[in-house]
């Protein structure tokens, strides 16, 4: 059963979403969480997870508390996700939180991961502490990527695709294209920094030779990995995604197993990861994508080109998109289609619109998929 929330509750669990927001970039594989401590109308702790290993949310508004001097016994806690109670790199925020006497906890949403979900709210319960869970969107939508990652094999995935209004992101073939003005351009860049990797297919490497860099990486708390999905063609080493770059390891290039002496150049340049039968000649996205779990890549910012983007729709690998539509029509018999072929059919529910410079953002989630995602 959900709680419903009146006044100022609504205003303190709202602040420990934005101070979850804090934590967006450097959290993952973990979720971006954050917590408040109030007794009455006062506001006796604040925190948020700040990067994976340090303190939780919880555990922050507690030390926050504990440095003004103030007693939180008695007090309510607002934390926009159900606090753990198994031990990994830190202690149980369940634990910490009996043992802080606090008498009641206010969830934003429950922990969505099947192997934990649950457990903390059952053991504050257990301590006779008064536990409402509120099942708020904005929460749910804070986790949206460890909602995928923590419960399936492969990471969480945005795509994020530009073209004009008839449905073209380039006037002919072969020919680097800037649509999107630069507010567009700001937002992908935001987006890059709160995903562990970003992932282009060998057209766009070949077209635009594309850095594929986030600014600022001193933001990000592990490495930020750029991953090229290959076959057909093969790449140059000369391509700027394969420059050595202060601060980011090696690029990671997926591509059939059937081709490796197409592909074998690149092993000098980046980690060349090998997926299925040695005679695939065509790549096997699902599994390439469960494979890169093992560089510690949990959420994945998919930037195309239009081939790469028709299959991961078609596969549905996709769990949220974004689409910038510039003013504009290309009208050209030559242009290149927004998706390649064997894209198949995608329904989409969108619930975010907005307008960024002289471009329209578009962005929601395939039907069918589940509906917590990040906005």
């Amino acid at each position: 059963m959900t709680a419903t929330l009146a006044g100022l509750e609504r205003v303190y669990l709202a602040r420990a979403r934005e101070l979850a927001e804090r934590g967006r970039c450097s959290t993952s594989p973990n979720p971006p969480v954050g917590a408040v401590i109030v007794r009455g109308t006062t506001t006796l702790g604040e925190g948020f997870h700040r990067m994976r290993g340090a303190p939780h949310a919880e555990a922050e508004a507690l030390r926050d508390a504990a440095e003004r001097g103030v007693d939180v016994r008695g007090a309510t806690l607002y934390v926009t996700l159900e606090p753990c109670d198994h031990t990994g790199l830190t202690p149980p925020c369940s634990q910490a939180v009996i043992a802080a006497g606090l008498a009641r906890v206010v969830v934003g949403t429950p922990d969505p991961n099947p192997r934990t979900a649950a457990r903390g709210l059952a053991r504050l319960r257990d301590a006779g502490i008064a536990v409402d869970v509120v099942d708020d969107e904005r929460s749910r939508r804070l986790i949206a990527e460890f909602a995928v990652s923590s419960s399936r094999t492969r990471p969480y995935l945005r795509l994020k695709m530009a073209s004009s209004l008839d449905g073209c992101i380039a006037p002919r073939r072969g020919v680097p294209y800037w649509l999107t003005g630069e507010e567009a351009r700001a937002y992908v860049r935001e987006l890059r920094a709160r995903h562990d990797a970003v992932l282009v297919g060998a057209g766009t490497v070949r077209v635009d030779d594309p850095r594929l860099t986030v600014r600022p990486l001193s933001a990000r708390r592990k490495p930020y990995r750029r991953v090229v999905a290959c076959e057909g063609a093969a790449v140059s080493t000369q391509r700027a995604v394969f420059a050595a770059a202060h601060g980011y390891d090696a690029t990671i290039v997926l591509a059939p197993a059937g081709l490796r002496a197409r592909f074998a150049e690149l092993e000098a340049v980046a980690d060349v990861m090998y997926v299925g039968a040695e005679d695939a000649v065509q790549l096997d996205l699902t599994a390439a994508l469960e494979r890169l779990r093992a560089y510690d890549v949990a959420t994945i910012l998919c930037e195309g080109g239009p081939t790469l983007a028709g299959r991961l729709l078609a596969l549905g690998l996709v769990d949220r998109f974004d689409w910038l539509l510039a003013p504009a029509f290309l009208q050209n018999v030559n242009a290149v289609p927004v998706f390649g072929d064997g894209a198949g059919e995608a329904r989409l529910r969108y619930d975010r619109i907005d307008v960024l410079g002289r471009d329209v953002l578009v962005s929601g989630v395939p039907l069918g998929e589940q509906q917590c995602s990040a906005a």
